[in-house]
């Protein structure tokens, strides 16, 4: 959950670390022997040659040791007089080991723990929430995505005013009800609602006076259309997730207009057309944009050239095709495209040559062929490439080889693709990654790969390919290979 530093300031002046030790072993300060904030699993102290730890370094991992292998942890009552850092270790050791129980829990009460990561972890319920609250202003982050925690057991957190990050995805018993339970932590930057079906429009009204919200995830919550009007007065939200939300519309973009500071927009497989993207010409800062799966077409376009900042935009399976393929020309700050699954062909291509920051490149399931290759010798940025199931011949894929700075390389599905075509990709040698599936590569092919020193993955089912001759490869020239396929 990042460093102490970088916490909000405590307001109980207890907290304060120039009272040392003092005040129950100063609980809640930040202790600065402390070298990495709430390691989850415990801290692992590597000391340099004649270096020689503080007594309360070697308390925590004493304490740690202790925890890992004793076995009735759950005749300890309290925790609450040690260092917080130290009961906090503690905790989280015992999620990690899966050995965390409604009774171990009681423990931890009024502990002033920061962090409470529970997320997808079995037999959190209601009846762990007040424990949870106990920990008071001092409570930070809490996780409970994937519990039974219902409204009313959300009511419990009302307590924690100073509560940052909230994350209750895939809690199914959470309704409008409990929004209301949650709508007076005004401090909370980041929520998470993910795969909610009980949250409705009104209830999205009890989400605007949460001023300070930096981070809104809704994803798959099927019942927000007309909703997003209430959070157009969050002008501190840079991030905002709505993919996945059939019920979007065109209606549901102009709220969004009012976000000035957004910079992520997610809203793929919505029914948001070109008209409801023309909403979003005014986001200055607005630099990732996915709309796969949208009803959009390359006019699109037009809108997308007003922001300034747009680095990162997926167009996976939309409707583009060749026809106003020009227009990505004036999309000149691209770093990350994604194409893949739209009906263009090489003809498009010949657009994004201008597009000379980009690094990366899906054309998945695109009719590309050789021809259309001839383009990227301008992409010299390009860290990822993907071409799947397109027309490529091995004279197509001897474009590629002067893209030196590649480092993942899908080629799969290409079936006239031979051993030439390893040959020609033998000096990409920053490659760690590299699937050309379903072609007609052998084992006599794998030579031209003894170059590529720092591959990780190699895919190359339905090739004329043994394990064994993988193996045997990695054994003598691939040292950082630890995935491949066939294996």
């Amino acid at each position: 959950m990042g460093g102490a530093c970088s916490r909000k300031p405590e307001r109980d002046s207890e907290d304060s670390p120039c009272r040392g030790l003092s005040r129950r072993f100063c609980k809640s300060g930040s202790l600065k022997w402390w070298t990495s904030s709430f390691a989850y699993p415990s801290v692992d102290f590597h000391l340099r040659k004649g270096d020689c730890p503080s007594l309360l370094e070697l308390c925590i991992k004493k304490i740690n040791e202790q925890f890992l292998f004793q076995q009735d942890i759950d005749r300890y009552n309290s925790f609450s007089m040690l260092p917080r850092d130290i009961s906090q270790q503690i905790f989280n050791k015992l999620v990690c080991s899966q050995r965390l129980t409604s009774v171990s829990l009681e423990a931890f009460r009024d502990c002033a723990l920061q962090d409470l990561d529970l997320g997808e972890y079995a037999g959190v319920n209601d009846s762990w929430m007040d424990v949870i609250s106990s920990q008071g202003s001092s409570l930070l982050s809490v996780d409970l995505s994937g519990s039974d925690v219902t409204d009313f057991g959300l009511s419990y957190l009302k307590y924690c005013e100073n509560l940052l990050s909230l994350n209750l995805n895939y809690c199914d018993q959470i309704s409008d009800h409990g929004l209301e339970c949650i709508s007076g932590l005004s401090n909370l930057t980041s929520l998470s609602l993910r795969r909610n079906d009980s949250i409705s429009a009104q209830g999205m009204s009890i989400l605007s006076g949460l001023v300070n919200l930096v981070k809104l995830d809704l994803e798959r919550c099927p019942g927000i259309h007309g909703g997003l009007v209430h959070i157009q007065g969050l002008t501190k939200l840079q991030s905002l997730n709505i993919k996945w939300c059939n019920c979007i519309t065109d209606s549901d973009m102009k709220p969004l207009s009012e976000l000035v500071c957004l910079e992520s927009l997610e809203i793929s497989c919505s029914k948001v057309t070109n008209f409801g993207i023309s909403f979003l010409k005014g986001l200055q800062k607005l630099s990732l944009l996915n709309l796969e799966g949208c009803l959009v077409t390359a006019a699109c376009l037009d809108s997308l050239a007003d922001l300034p900042l747009l680095s990162n935009l997926n167009l996976n399976r939309c409707n583009i095709t060749d026809d106003g393929c020009e227009k990505f020309s004036r999309l000149e700050n691209l770093k990350v495209l994604n194409l893949g699954f739209n009906d263009i062909t090489d003809a498009c291509l010949a657009h994004l040559k201008v597009l000379t920051k980009l690094e990366s490149l899906n054309l998945d399931s695109c009719r590309i062929g050789d021809e259309g290759l001839i383009n990227l010798a301008e992409f010299k940025n390009l860290r990822s490439l993907e071409i799947c199931g397109g027309g490529l011949t091995d004279a197509g894929v001897k474009n590629i080889r002067a893209l030196s700075c590649l480092m993942c390389l899908n080629l799969s599905q290409n079936c006239n693709l031979t051993d030439k075509s390893l040959e020609s990709i033998s000096g990409l040698t920053r490659l760690i990654s590299l699937n050309v599936s379903n072609s007609r590569i052998t084992n006599s092919g794998l030579q031209h790969l003894r170059t590529l020193k720092n591959l990780r993955s190699l895919t190359l089912e339905s090739c004329k390919v043994t394990a064994y001759d993988i193996k045997k490869l990695r054994s003598t020239h691939l040292p950082n290979l630890v995935s491949f396929r066939p294996e």
